[in-house]
């Protein structure tokens, strides 16, 4: 535990030996069988003194991890994007993935704009990340907003997957995770 920002929480940076993106580089929550309920956190992304230039602060929940840690679905935030003056870059501030088969770049490719959202955010602030889930549909509201910045309809484990929870993140990104609460339906 390290206090940020006036808050203790877990520090999670990705090992950098795993070279390809959207990858199982998470901290896994130990104890919990996930399928439905609500995932709540507050996340705090910095980028290292090394981050590559594509570096975004990727950070956010993977759930219904497997046991062997070889599928999970994942919702992320990029906080860099959310105030870039490049409108496309914007749009592409949050994003839902899903490992192994479904990782960002071919859903960007495959359903255009399906997969991903523009919210306001920006690096070293403590966002707050709250995802539902019920089924094949998973919901993500961002710092207590009433209505989601983005709808997932298709979770691509499907409607049944199970599993344990982790705090994600991507490269080049130094996360903080607090208040973590999970409410299984």
């Amino acid at each position: 535990m390290e206090k940020v920002m006036g808050k203790e929480a877990v520090k999670v940076i990705k090992d950098s030996t795993v070279k390809e993106v959207d990858e199982p580089t998470f901290v896994k929550i130990k104890g919990i069988d996930f399928s439905n309920g609500t995932i709540e956190v507050k996340v705090l992304s910095r980028l290292l003194k090394n981050a590559p230039e594509f570096a975004r602060g990727f950070i956010g929940i993977a759930f219904r991890i497997n046991e062997g840690n070889s599928k999970y679905e994942s919702i992320y935030i990029r906080p860099t994007n959310g105030r870039a003056e490049d409108q496309v870059r914007r749009n592409h501030s949050i994003q839902y993935y899903s490992y192994p088969d479904n990782k960002f770049d071919r859903l960007r490719k495959e359903s255009p704009e399906k997969y991903e959202s523009y919210a306001d955010m920006v690096l070293n602030e403590w966002i707050t990340m709250k995802i539902v889930v019920n089924g094949p549909q998973a919901k993500l509201y961002l710092n207590d907003n009433k209505q989601p910045s983005l709808i997932v309809n298709d979770l691509k484990l499907g409607a049944n997957a199970t599993g344990a929870i982790g705090l994600w993140v991507d490269v080049g990104t130094e996360g903080y995770f607090t208040d973590l609460k999970i409410a299984k339906d």
